[in-house]
Formats: structure tokens, sequence, C-alpha cells
């Protein structure tokens, strides 16, 4: 007899062991290329593969509704991650989003959110590494250089400007908390001492677009100053001129891409262009010729359709009255058919034609000529049916038919008749 097991009372049975949460290891920075990259470790489960989760692109700030969800992810993450030690540091917000500079109203949204959970920022200048395109002192002592004429009103307003010495980064911090304090002086003198940084960046944007002057790329520049007056917050270890050198250089960039074309192109769109059109000069160097779409689609890692679509959409817009040829005595529109209206030649036959069918229409009753008149459209230009025109006169559509008939019958044997025949030739 096989022995029965003796089942084990409930209280010998092992208790089992509650799964221990492990603490969350921090992100240990790792120095690659002047930036602090980190990298994150994930233990592969044994036997099954580890899935990943989808990363943002970086380079690029999402854009739209799916755009801004992946930015509050990445800012809830850059937040859970600081909460524990209390701060974080300006790699890791460069880290999450690496070109914020991009769009320095969600930087400032990102300070504010930092500052609600009680999580300080801690500069370690990697942050004002991202203004490296900021003008250096040599560059803004050269800022009435111009390697083109300027217009005069240019070089009054250069040498103006020019009489306001450059400030120091304790003067600047002065200026800023009385700017804070609503100071309308210290904003003047704030906006005054960096109008030849305005200068030194809207030089580099001349003659990219025949629609703005260097004076329009001066003003524009001057809102973004504005702006970054308006923003800054000396308490962030930012150096002033930094800081509005990003507002400074989207003012006029984004002037380009919405002022540079007759119809206007997104700005996303522009930046695309503009690699396409890099892409493009890289081929054309490589190839010895002009590359195919395959071949810029392949390059730039976008399908074929897309390189299509910004090749229709960053041609120029050329005027119809633009002057063609060595004499300029012709213009473009002078070359271009235009298959939708008449010609005027046409316009007279037409009217000829018209005045001739009159004539010949007066010598029918009126119940003939009316039926004519709805059956080829000769009022209203919709031809109607036999059974629409017999509702009309309340008989049946074959007796329509016989009517319409006789008309032409009488048309054919009218003594103008000939006339038309001409017309139909012409036609």
């Amino acid at each position: 007899m096989k022995k029965s097991k003796k089942k084990k009372p409930k209280s010998q049975k092992r208790k089992a062991k509650k799964p221990v949460k492990k603490k969350k290891k921090l992100k240990k920075p790792l120095k690659r290329q002047g930036q602090l990259k980190f990298k994150k470790a994930k233990k592969a489960k044994k036997g099954k593969p580890t899935k990943s989760k989808k990363e943002v692109k970086l380079g690029r700030l999402p854009k739209g509704a799916k755009g801004r969800q992946l930015n509050e992810e990445s800012l809830k993450e850059l937040v859970e991650s600081g909460r524990p030690r209390g701060f974080v540091t300006d790699n890791e917000i460069l880290y999450y989003f690496p070109k914020i500079e991009e769009d320095l109203t969600f930087l400032e949204e990102i300070y504010e959110r930092l500052e609600k959970a009680g999580i300080k920022v801690i500069e370690t200048s990697a942050l004002l590494d991202v203004g490296k395109d900021e003008p250096k002192a040599a560059e803004l002592k050269k800022f009435s250089e111009f390697e083109t004429d300027v217009p005069d009103a240019v070089q009054m307003y250069l040498k103006e400007i020019g009489k306001t010495p450059l400030l120091t980064k304790d003067e600047e911090k002065d200026l800023a908390k009385r700017n804070e304090k609503g100071d309308e002086e210290a904003r003047q003198k704030l906006m005054k001492a960096n109008l030849r940084l305005v200068v030194s960046i809207a030089k580099r944007y001349v003659n990219r677009t025949p629609h703005l002057s260097i004076l329009d790329l001066i003003q524009e520049g001057n809102l973004g100053l504005s702006r970054a007056v308006e923003k800054f917050d000396y308490r962030r270890g930012f150096k002033f001129s930094t800081y509005a050198t990003w507002w400074i250089r989207q003012a006029i960039t984004r002037a380009l891409a919405d002022q540079s074309r007759t119809i206007r192109i997104p700005v996303h769109m522009v930046e695309t262009i503009s690699k396409y059109t890099q892409v493009r000069r890289q081929l054309i160097q490589e190839l010895g010729r002009d590359p195919l779409a395959e071949e810029i689609a392949a390059e730039m890692g976008i399908d074929i359709e897309k390189i299509r679509h910004i090749q229709k959409i960053s041609q120029e817009v050329l005027s119809i009255e633009s002057p063609v040829g060595e004499e300029e005595d012709s213009t473009l529109s002078d070359f271009i058919p235009d298959d939708k209206n008449a010609s005027p030649s046409q316009l007279v036959t037409q009217s000829l034609l018209r005045d001739l069918i009159k004539e010949i229409l007066v010598d029918l009753s009126e119940r003939e000529q009316k039926i004519l008149k709805m059956r080829f459209g000769l009022e209203d230009g919709v031809s109607h049916t036999l059974e629409e025109v017999g509702k009309v006169f309340g008989v049946t559509r074959e007796r329509i038919r016989q009517i319409e008939s006789k008309a032409l019958e009488k048309i054919r044997e009218h003594h103008k008749s000939d006339q038309l025949k001409n017309f139909d030739e012409l036609g």
C-alpha cells in the first residue's frame, strides 16, 4: 500500500516572503563631449528579452499634443530624480531636453516646476555652454564693421549705440535686481548696454533673404532682447549676455522663417528644408552631379515621399511680371498659357455666335425658343433633359422631342444657317 503523504499543518507552511522594494540608484553622470550624459543600466530577466522603452529623439523638441505629452513625461522623470536629493543639475536638464534653447519659454516652466517641488538647480556651467553662439568680446568690439556697405541710417544707429559701455557681471546683476522691482531706468540701461550684442548676432543672418534688411533683423533681435530683459532671473547664475543670446537668436530665426517667403512655411519645416539643402550640396560635391531624391532620402534617413514634399514646398515664388530675356522687353506672363480663360479672339467669336443665334431664334415660335434654350442651356448655362422640359410645359418627353426636332429643322433651312457652319469650322 502506498503511504499517504501527511499534510503539513498550515502553521508549518513557509510564509511567502514579501518582495523587498529596491531603492532606485541615482543616475551617475558620464562625461562625454563636454556635456554629461546619463547611463541607464537595465538588468535583463533570464529567458526573457528586455523591452526597451520608447526613447525621445534627442536633438529635437517634440511638436504638437504628442510632443507636449512627451515633454511632460520627461519633466516628471526629472522631478522624480531630483526629489530624493532635493536638487538637480543643469546637466540633467540637458539630458532630458538637449535642445532646450529652442524653447526658452519651456525652460522657464521647468525652473518654475522644480521650484514648486522644492528642488534646487545646481549650475555647473553646462547649461551656459549651450549659448556657445554668444559673440565674444572681440566680436562685440567689431559690431559696427560690415563686409558690405550699409545705409547711412544703420551707420548712425551703430554710432549711437556704441556710446554705451559694456556692463560687468556685477553691474548686470545690480541692474537685474532693480529691474525686477520695476525700475524703468535700470531696464533701459540693461537694454541699451546690450544693443550691440543684437547687431553682432543680426550680422550673421544678413543676405539670408531679400525680404529682411539688416535694420529689420536688428529690430527683430531687439524684440528678443526685450523679452530676455523681462524674463531674466539673476538668481539662477546665468550671465545675462548668454541668456539674451538665446532670445535674440530665436527672435531673428523665427522672423526669417515667418517673413522670408511669400507663402509662410512652419518653423519646423524651415529647419527640415535647411537640412535638406545642406545634404543636397554635400552630395553634389561627393557625386559631381545632382543627387537623386532616393539618394537624399537615404542620406537623411527619411522616406522618399517626404523628400518630394520638401522639394515641392521649398520652391521660390516667382512674379509673373518678372522680366525675361537679355533685353527684358518681355515678362514671364507672356509665356504662361491660360487654359481656364478664353483668349480675346475666342471671346469675340463667342459674342458674335451668341448674337447670330438670337437672330435665328427670333423666327421661331416662343414655345420653340423656350424649349431650345432650356435643352441647350442658352439661358442659364444648364442643359435640361427632355423629361425636365416636359414637366415645365405639362407634356410628355416624346412631345418635347418632336417640337425640338421641328425647331432644329427650321434652323437648318434658315437663310443664315451657312454662317453657323462657319463658326463650327472655327471651333
